[in-house]
């Protein structure tokens, strides 16, 4: 039997340990910096993101031609926020942006939503931040560091496995965004995420130490899951559902995700009680709605990716849930 000065010790060491490992404890994400209140993926967005106490920052990568990691949601310019250096709005979709260079790209403003497009009555309370460029990776570090909160990062490589020339490829991707964390010195604090799983399986091969995130939807118009196929779809980097038992909790612990990020809507109390016995965290994306949130946050989720994280932060306060 140990004596009792040394189990005492033990157990205030094991103690300490759990603490520490659960700093924070509900993941409040602003969704693409805080996309419902600024303009998505700008250091307007996670500035707002900060201000609000967001405990990760979420965004999204891209490749420009020089090799320069960007925050950008979609893989070419989108007319519903790129206007050009005359000020009017893109036509038609613009260039890839890997067919950018970074000083190529800065030459568009991304500071708010054509108030004419579908895409702007989906967020009436944006206020617009005019002058806003795409920002690196690195920028968006820096912001954070400046802020002196400490917060984590989120951070999705935007690539489909059906559209390989939108982008560099997997192994080029994951590569870039290990070496960038790595200089930072930030591989403790960022996640890297993905519905394309080939990134996620070349990031953990060149960087164990950083987590990935596991990403899946499955609805209509987006199915990265694809159940219903006779092989193993693409998005999933060779890992089948069907050898797991058809159980995306076990395909996603199976592929060395330590989180789970699916759809808001495919999350069922089974499946987070599942994904909770495995050990995984359970962060769905992207809830908007109040009711939404509190249903999820009564299913016991890890945390919850959202435009709107002062809308999140009243209901965690509602419920008595502390996320610092």
């Amino acid at each position: 039997m140990l004596p009792l000065l040394p189990l005492l010790l033990r157990l205030t060491v094991t103690v300490a340990c759990l603490v520490a490992g659960g700093a924070f404890g509900f993941d409040l994400q602003g969704h693409r910096g805080a996309r419902g209140l600024a303009p998505e993926n700008t250091l307007a967005a996670f500035s707002v993101a900060l201000a609000l106490g967001v405990t990760t920052l979420e965004t999204d990568l891209a490749v420009t031609k020089d090799g320069i990691l960007v925050i950008a949601h979609d893989p070419a310019l989108n007319p519903d926020i790129v206007r050009d250096g005359d000020g009017r709005w893109l036509a038609v979709p613009g260039p890839p942006i890997h067919t950018l260079t970074l000083a190529e790209l800065r030459r568009y403003d991304i500071g708010r939503i054509d108030p004419a497009s579908r895409y702007a009555k989906q967020f009436p309370l944006q206020k617009a931040a005019d002058g806003e460029r795409f920002t690196t990776l690195l920028e968006v570090f820096a912001l954070a560091r400046a802020s002196g909160k400490p917060v984590r990062f989120n951070l999705e490589t935007k690539i489909r496995p059906t559209h390989p020339d939108e982008t560099v490829d997997p192994a080029t991707f994951a590569r870039l965004v290990v070496e960038a964390v790595r200089a930072a010195g930030l591989a403790r604090q960022v996640a890297v995420q993905s519905f394309d799983w080939r990134t996620l399986r070349e990031a953990k091969r060149l960087a164990p130490e950083i987590d990935t995130v596991c990403l899946t939807s499955e609805s209509e118009s987006f199915d990265t899951v694809q159940r219903a196929g006779t092989s193993a779809s693409p998005w999933l980097a060779g890992f089948d559902l069907r050898a797991h038992g058809g159980s995306l909790p076990r395909l996603v612990k199976a592929a060395g995700c330590a989180t789970w990020s699916p759809n808001w809507r495919n999350v069922t109390p089974e499946l987070a009680a599942e994904a909770r016995a495995l050990g995984i965290l359970l962060v769905p994306w992207t809830v908007n709605d109040r009711s939404d949130m509190a249903r999820l946050i009564d299913l016991r989720v890890d945390g919850l990716i959202t435009d709107y994280p002062d809308r999140l932060r009243k209901v965690l306060a509602e419920k008595g849930v502390t996320i610092d």
